[in-house]
């Protein structure tokens, strides 16, 4: 199954932090919703999916969504998950060939930090922020991953998209 990790970046490298004072770029968020259609499904960590659903983040009726969450109290409408793998067996088991990772910060690092992410897709919002998440590779010690550009292409307002496979 290829794994796809779907984030949007602040233009100096952080997780591009999203309230009701500094929303989602419009642009942005019609990638993710375009990607998780083609996906058919994604996976999210609880606190993420929360916030989306609490700012109306939804129209995902025909998606399959897995949270993964040490919190197994049941969430209507989606699969609980426990850990990385047992959400990609699930959806593989439901037949799907990709899967898209939305969020947040801790997911994609744990995916990464377990060798379970085949292609990156950054969105590049026109923002600067002091204070982020950032992706690690391995929290104990540095690891360098070739990554080949695949794409990159204006998705709008500013936004630039970067697709990377990662290198072996």
């Amino acid at each position: 199954m290829k794994t796809i990790l779907w984030a949007t970046l602040s233009a100096n490298g952080n997780y591009a932090q999203s309230s009701t004072v500094n929303p989602p770029k419009q642009e942005a968020f019609a990638d993710f919703v375009s990607n998780a259609k083609a996906a058919g499904n994604f996976i999210v960590g609880r606190r993420t999916f929360e916030a989306m659903r609490a700012s109306g983040g939804g129209g995902f009726n025909d998606i399959d969504i897995v949270v993964i969450s040490s919190n197994r109290n049941e969430m209507a409408g989606v699969k609980l998950a426990g850990s990385p793998q047992e959400a990609l067996e699930y959806l593989h088991e439901k037949g799907h060939q990709t899967a898209l990772l939305a969020g947040g910060a801790d997911l994609h690092n744990s995916f990464l930090e377990h060798g379970l992410v085949d292609e990156l897709i950054f969105n590049i919002a026109p923002v600067l922020e002091g204070k982020g998440l950032n992706l690690l590779i391995d929290r104990e010690q540095y690891l360098h991953k070739d990554v080949l550009l695949v794409e990159c292409k204006p998705l709008g307002g500013g936004v630039v998209q970067l697709r990377y496979a990662i290198g072996g």
